[in-house]
């Protein structure tokens, strides 16, 4: 049996600027952005070069569900960002304005340094050591 996680929701306020944001500042790929009626839409983003795992931009429609903008893991870090070059990828995002909490660090699983989407979501830049 093959299996793997094939989408991973994240709550955005609005469609457009969280597509400027992963598109435009982080650089990801819009893969599909499809009108689903009523407003609602069906937003797939990934890195450029993926494993195939796509984040799904979700619109948060409820007043519960817009308290869980940029706070979905409880102030931990969310998503990991993996990089074959640590070094190039942190300097271009900082350059375009991502927000970084830390200075980078060399841990014993690779080099990592814990970023923020627009909305507060908190992401590893990580560069893992060869095995």
């Amino acid at each position: 049996m093959t299996q793997g996680i094939g989408y991973v929701a994240v709550v955005v306020q609005e469609y457009d600027e969280a597509i400027a944001f992963y598109t435009g500042t982080l650089g990801f790929d819009l893969i599909e952005d499809t009108s689903l009626g009523e407003g609602k839409r069906w937003v797939l983003i990934a890195p450029p070069v993926s494993s195939g795992t796509r984040l799904l931009l979700a619109r948060a429609v409820t007043p519960e569900q817009a308290t869980r903008i940029g706070n979905q893991t409880g102030g931990r870090v969310f998503l990991f960002l993996h990089t074959d070059d640590f070094w190039r990828d942190y300097r271009a995002l900082q350059a375009r304005g991502v927000h970084f909490l830390e200075e980078p660090r060399q841990e014993a699983y690779g080099t990592v340094a814990v970023f923020e989407d627009l909305y507060g979501n908190r992401w590893d830049l990580l560069e893992l050591k060869a095995p």
